[in-house]
């Protein structure tokens, strides 16, 4: 069925293969930010679901050289003050862990950016002027997360923050690189010679179970929730080291019958001691647990490596939605759960 274009096209109603394809373009847009900042310590980042994940990603690359934190919540950290820039990203512009962290920013003098595409948070940056950074349209948040990528590099190089330099280069040339990969996950290309497809066929209807070590986890992380998003599908995600000091022994035992999909996200830059993890742990848990699929990382450097898996993770959920005749863009749920939250 996967590699029948009329099937595709009957399910995938809103093209949301013909979004990733594209997708890494997304790392050529220019925001053009050039606010000042003064005196800064630290950096948090207050956001939810795939406006978060740019944020997660980029604590791999480009790096920070000051404390960085990602908060998924309400409340922002004691410590957040002045000295702190204070960066609230919500795609809709109406979340309202956001709007409540915004809330604490401004109480505490925080220095404040806003990353939104719309809603009640552009409203309250235009009312009080803070810098802000508008992201173009997308039809759901996580397929913004490059543009998003994009938006907190800008800022944060402004900032002077970043361990990496010449960051805009390196993610043009990036986008160049990904280009280059997706035509061996398209539609077009059969089961037989398409990665994205194979391992789509793999994970339907099991629970998705995604493993990294710490350079590749924000991307594991992606791929879970793609999976829950695009695929509708139970997914989760666990890190190297710490995989071997608790998870590892959950394996061994219960349940007996394991209606699990694990994959194995590998980097041949992570350090050797957690690449040495995956290959041990691989031969101890042989008939324990469903053999890995294994997914090595292509690209020269963290960054391409890092995007590369990114985006062959949503072609896989989407392959994965697709065969179990899913159409992946439509979030209902989501959707219903946020008008009973606020009745």
């Amino acid at each position: 069925m996967l590699d029948d274009m009329t099937f595709i096209h009957r399910i995938d109603r809103s093209d949301a293969l013909g979004i990733a394809s594209t997708e890494s373009n997304q790392l050529l847009h220019e925001f053009k930010f050039d606010s000042e900042f003064h005196g800064i310590n630290n950096i948090v980042y207050a956001a939810m679901g795939g406006s978060a994940l740019a944020a997660s990603l980029s604590l791999t690359w480009p790096g920070y050289t000051i404390p960085f934190e990602v908060v998924r919540g309400y409340d922002l950290p004691g410590y957040v003050g002045r000295h702190t820039l204070c960066i609230l990203a919500s795609y809709s512009g109406n979340t309202e862990e956001t709007l409540t962290a915004l809330q604490q920013a401004e109480d505490r003098g925080a220095q404040i950016v806003v990353i939104t595409g719309g809603g009640k948070l552009l409203e309250l940056a235009n009312d009080k002027a803070y810098p802000t950074v508008i992201l173009p349209k997308a039809k759901q948040p996580r397929y913004a997360v490059f543009y998003n990528l994009r938006a907190l590099v800008e800022i944060t190089a402004h900032a002077g923050v970043l361990i990496q330099m010449d960051t805009i280069s390196q993610l043009e040339k990036t986008a160049a690189f990904l280009n280059s990969q997706v035509e061996a996950w398209s539609p077009l290309k059969p089961i037989k010679e398409n990665f994205a497809k194979q391992i789509a066929l793999e994970c339907i209807g099991k629970s998705v179970v995604i493993y990294a070590g710490p350079k590749l986890s924000p991307a594991a992380y992606k791929w879970k929730i793609s999976f829950n998003e695009n695929g509708k599908h139970v997914a989760w995600t666990g890190t190297y080291p710490e995989f071997n000091h608790n998870e590892f022994i959950g394996w061994s035992q219960q349940p007996v019958d394991k209606p699990y999909c694990v994959i194995d996200l590998r980097s041949d830059l992570e350090h050797p001691r957690v690449q040495k993890r995956f290959d041990l742990s691989e031969r101890l848990l042989s008939g324990r647990r469903p053999s890995p699929v294994v997914v090595q990382a292509k690209g020269n450097g963290i960054l391409e490596q890092l995007l590369y898996s990114v985006l062959l993770g949503d072609f896989v959920s989407l392959y994965t939605a697709i065969a179990g005749e899913i159409d992946p863009e439509p979030v209902e749920l989501v959707e219903r759960f946020k008008r009973m939250l606020n009745d």
